[in-house]
């Protein structure tokens, strides 16, 4: 079993490493509402303009040398400004 504090420390490497949210491969934020650890989850909270997106279908995270670390097909139109919340859990997994 994975000691917890080493999971939080895991939790708090991959907030540290976010650096940008980039929506369709072409809107890219990099102002976070909230970015924080909370145990061994990661919160983000990010405004998406409805004046420059209609449909989101792609979030991309990337690093601060622009390599994508997370990668998600979704499904949101965006009807008027949305408030986005996206969660990473780090968590011990059994095969």
């Amino acid at each position: 079993m994975i000691e917890q504090a080493f999971l939080m420390e895991i939790a708090e490497y991959t907030e540290n490493k976010i650096a940008k949210v980039v929506l369709n491969d072409s809107l890219v934020i990099t102002d976070f509402l909230v970015k924080e650890i909370n145990d061994t989850k990661v919160g983000m909270q990010y405004l998406i303009p409805a004046a420059l997106i209609s449909l989101v279908t792609k979030i991309v995270l990337v690093d601060h040398n622009d390599s994508a670390i997370s990668t998600n097909e979704v499904y949101i139109p965006i009807a008027s400004d949305t408030l986005l919340l996206q969660t990473i859990q780090v968590k011990e997994a059994s095969a």
